[in-house]
């Protein structure tokens, strides 16, 4: 059963790389074809590899970038709600922008319930009593 359900992840995994690589290779294909009547056959080509190493280049800096984040030591209790919060914003802004406007519908139409998430942030920064 486990072996079965590993076959199965391992089968789905490949046809998705495999998919992926077809629309990469369509892709190169494609900005080939539109730009070889204006700039030649070498000319496209060399564009097509000019496009792919900023690609590989943008993703190679993306993930030293992951990795050096992963490296850093971890923030002091009081600050690291405040940091991840700073962080998550600057890497993802679209995603906390709509989880800002579901968390204001949410406030609006359910004050109570926003009022017990705030006094349960409050009380998680609270240092403990001893």
């Amino acid at each position: 059963m486990i072996f079965e359900k590993t076959l199965t992840t391992l089968a789905a995994a490949a046809a998705i790389a495999a998919a992926a690589a077809v629309s990469v290779v369509a892709a190169a294909f494609a900005l080939f074809a539109l730009l070889s009547p204006h700039l030649g056959p070498a000319g496209s080509a060399a564009v097509v590899a000019a496009v792919a190493a900023v690609i590989v280049g943008i993703a190679g800096l993306l993930a030293a970038r992951k990795a050096e984040e992963k490296a850093r030591p971890a923030a002091p209790d009081g600050f690291a709600l405040a940091e991840r919060a700073i962080e998550m914003v600057k890497e993802r802004p679209i995603l906390t922008i709509g989880a800002a406007l579901a968390a204001g519908v949410i406030a609006f139409r359910n004050p109570a319930l926003a009022a017990i998430v705030a006094k349960a942030l409050a009380d998680s920064q609270r240092p403990p009593s001893r």
